[in-house]
């Protein structure tokens, strides 16, 4: 018995050559609309936001653009996906992803996992499938350019692990290696022009962390005002507030309590409370007994023996003098993410009941102090008892600048922060593709049948990232790879293209190194998404969702 209809009324589905080429051009599409920005001569793309106020953005981090793209393409959102687990700024890259809450997102995952290469993923997996698409139209079966693809990304990442260089056990070799590999990938962002100094400044703070990949102990606070140069890296902790008035200024070996709790119960608050009195003395005595209940309260966290209480709530006027009357310097309205950072790098805990001292763990530092910044006072905790706890201080022309700024070095420390724990390092510059693509080329000619078609079609896709990078400088990209090409046939040959010269140059002369991990992920990465969209032959959209008639 035939089934006439299967989905309800709405839904639709795209079957067999029609599935294929919708995903295809979906992932081409985002591929091609990134590309432009690889490279460090890529360009940058205004985002404008369609919320209120249209907040504007203006970058070339891949990652940035494509998790505030809206997509409808189902096979693009592969690429992309809903970029939920954020790319913290503050550093708390390599969450774990839920892959069944937030979806297979290819671009996300690079940026979490190793902080950079996410333009590369995405313009390597649309070449890929570019590729593919030329394979499938020649009736070659999906299945069999996957099996191509997979022994081709297989011969590649052999290839680079043949050509690594590995200088951990020498300190000086391995600090200038991440200092190149610092200013190769800052040389395609906003901070190109500075690199060196930001460089220098992002590998002084990864090598504080001594190995961990814990970025919540480096902070980045941004202050208009003054030129990029400006920036500069402060041990310690520093809180972007003010210290109130009749506190002290300067607390040396400090006790810090970090809290959460209510400290603005003093008054009887007119909107919310309905008291029924007969006079207004009645009024005066409930106002009396919240400000001993709040007196009550002041004195239990007094007694904890502290100098220095540091609230994410409001402190209001009476509390805060009962504070300075004992000496203590009180700190309200400390952003959520402030106190927790506060409370990890000066070893203490947040506290919102302080009936128990002894449960109760507080911070401690050698010195609390007032500084100013440009216009702009600041509260600094030096000496904290995580010693590898640092603050970067990023200052810049506008908020857009800083914006941008904040994201290049967060990528900047997150590659540095793995390579210290992945030491190995490759040049850059469009070497480690070619090289790819050599033993890829070789690879081709040895494998019999039609899965040579697709590790040939593999290697010209890999050739598609130093193109990209050529024509993006305005270089003649056709004659620089043919050009590159040559030069690779010879035996340990370091040729890479040199954007600024534009020509081919020798990448271990010129200082360009990238980390081998990020190389790796993007390899990998690429190459796992492509499969994934190469398999679809179906798309199944749900019907809608019809609003219910309430009338």
């Amino acid at each position: 018995m035939a089934i006439d209809k299967l989905l309800k009324d709405d839904a639709t589905e795209e079957k067999g050559e029609r599935a294929r080429m919708a995903s295809f051009v979906g992932a081409m599409a985002i591929a091609d609309l990134v590309k432009t920005t690889l490279g460090p001569k890529g360009m940058d793309k205004i985002l404008q936001s369609s919320g209120r106020g249209h907040s504007v953005t203006v970058t070339n981090d891949g990652a940035t653009i494509l998790k505030s793209l809206h997509i409808d393409n189902p096979a693009a959102k592969v690429l992309v996906g809903i970029l939920t687990v954020v790319v913290t700024v503050d550093g708390a890259a390599w969450l774990h992803v839920d892959y069944n809450k937030y979806g297979t997102d290819i671009s996300k995952v690079q940026d979490d996992e190793v902080g950079d290469g996410t333009t590369s993923v995405v313009v390597l997996a649309g070449e890929l499938l570019r590729e593919a698409e030329k394979l499938v139209a020649a009736k070659i079966h999906p299945m069999t350019i996957i099996s191509g693809y997979r022994m081709a990304a297989e011969c590649a990442r052999n290839a680079l692990l043949q050509k690594v260089m590995d200088n951990k056990e020498d300190a000086e070799k391995f600090k200038s290696d991440l200092m190149k590999i610092a200013m190769t990938t800052l040389s395609s962002k906003i901070l190109s022009q500075d690199k060196e100094h930001f460089a220098k400044l992002a590998v002084d703070a990864v090598m504080r962390l001594k190995g961990s990949t814990n970025l919540e102990s480096i902070q980045i606070i941004k202050k208009p005002g003054g030129s990029l140069k400006d920036s500069f890296l402060d041990e310690g902790f520093i809180l972007d507030k003010k210290i109130g008035i009749g506190q002290p200024k300067r607390i040396e070996d400090a006790k810090i309590l970090v809290a959460n709790t209510a400290m603005d119960t003093d008054k009887v608050k007119i909107y919310g409370a309905r008291v029924r009195v007969d006079s207004m003395s009645r009024v005066a005595q409930i106002e009396g007994a919240e400000k001993e209940k709040m007196r009550e309260k002041v004195q239990k966290i007094i007694g904890h023996g502290i100098n220095c209480f540091v609230n994410r709530q409001l402190i209001y006027n009476f509390p805060e003098e009962l504070f300075a009357d004992a000496g203590v310097l009180a700190i309200e309205h400390a952003d959520f993410d402030g106190i927790e950072r506060l409370a990890l790098v000066t070893g203490g805990e947040i506290a919102s009941t302080f009936d128990n001292p002894e449960s109760v763990k507080l911070g401690h530092c050698k010195l609390i102090e007032e500084i100013m910044i440009g216009e702009d006072k600041l509260i600094h905790f030096s000496g904290v008892e995580m010693g590898q706890a640092c603050t970067i201080v990023l200052r810049g022309a506008s908020f857009h600048v800083l914006d941008e700024a904040e994201r290049s070095l967060h990528d900047a420390l997150c590659v540095l922060s793995q390579t210290v724990i992945d030491s190995r390092v490759l040049l850059g510059g469009g070497w480690p593709e070619m090289v790819m693509a050599k033993d890829v080329d070789e690879l081709a000619r040895r494998t019999p049948g039609k899965k040579s078609h697709a590790i040939d079609a593999f290697s010209r896709a890999l050739i598609s990232i130093p193109t990209t990078i050529a024509d993006n400088a305005g270089l003649d990209s056709a004659e620089l790879i043919a050009k590159l090409r040559a030069e690779h046939h010879k035996e340990g040959s370091h040729a890479g293209i040199d954007v600024i010269s534009g020509s081919v140059g020798d990448m271990a002369e010129l200082g360009i190194s990238e980390a081998f991990k990020v190389k790796q992920a993007v390899l990998l990465s690429a190459t796992e998404a492509a499969e994934m969209i190469l398999r679809v032959d179906e798309i199944i959209t749900c019907a809608p969702r019809k609003r219910e008639d309430r009338m």
